[in-house]
């Protein structure tokens, strides 16, 4: 049951940090198709406004080490959690939950099909929008990264904390 509460707490929290994100679409462009992207960073209208790709990585990698840390805490002092194969196994089940629920929720039925997302002058794009193999394809690459992720957790709950 507790797997219940806190995969519907983390999917409703992550659907807060993406609709907030949203707000500024520009900033998420590198979550788009790559043909998208191409066109939106040929747009004078967002020449200035699109963030570099070494920003992204910085925000990326600073946004993965405080997960890192968020995550052990949560899996060691509020689940419980004190051994490596505790900690992985139940990370990685509650990030697969929210990962496909991303996957399928946010980005096919949500992202590929409101026109809010869509960037001026990218309209004719409407292939590229329902690309639903970027998506399913961002889930696979999501799940290979959580296994590095709940890996490094789970030393760390088993040897550190």
């Amino acid at each position: 049951m507790i797997i219940l509460i806190e995969s519907i707490v983390l999917c409703a929290l992550f659907t807060l940090m993406v609709y907030i994100m949203s707000r500024e679409p520009i900033k998420t462009l590198y979550n788009y198709p790559p043909k998208i992207q191409e066109r939106v960073k040929t747009l004078d209208e967002y020449k200035d406004k699109i963030p570099t790709q070494k920003n992204k990585l910085a925000a990326k990698l600073g946004a993965s080490v405080i997960f890192l840390a968020i995550i052990c805490v949560i899996l060691r002092y509020i689940n419980g959690y004190t051994t490596f194969i505790e900690s992985f196994g139940y990370g990685f089940l509650l990030w697969t939950i929210v990962n496909l629920y991303d996957a399928i929720v946010l980005d096919i039925i949500w992202f590929c099909h409101d026109k809010y997302f869509v960037f001026k002058g990218t309209e004719d794009m409407t292939d590229e929008y329902h690309n639903y193999w970027f998506h399913i394809k961002g889930f696979f690459i999501g799940e290979g990264l959580a296994l590095i992720i709940f890996a490094l957790a789970g030393i760390i709950i088993h040897f550190i904390i």
